[in-house]
């Protein structure tokens, strides 16, 4: 599974990378968080907000979250 959140830089951005990372490590999932600035990747998911966390190339979630969001968001992809 690969995990990406993708953002302005901004710190609405690196706060849901932090908690995406934070939720990966104590769901045990076996795979590293990127992190990205490129918003043309945004737009070409077709999407128009941002954050983005993206699972393997696709939205999953958009805007900010807390900790259990980012969580119940990441076990709908868990195999």
């Amino acid at each position: 599974m690969k995990i990406k959140v993708i953002g302005s830089g901004c710190p609405t951005c690196k706060n849901l990378f932090e908690l995406t990372k934070k939720a990966v490590s104590q769901l045990g999932i076996d795979s590293t968080v990127e992190y990205s600035t490129d918003v043309s990747e945004i737009i070409e998911m077709g999407v128009m907000q941002s954050p983005v966390l993206a699972i393997d190339g696709k939205p999953a979630m958009l805007g900010s979250g807390n900790l259990e969001k980012v969580k119940e968001t990441l076990k709908k992809f868990v195999k």
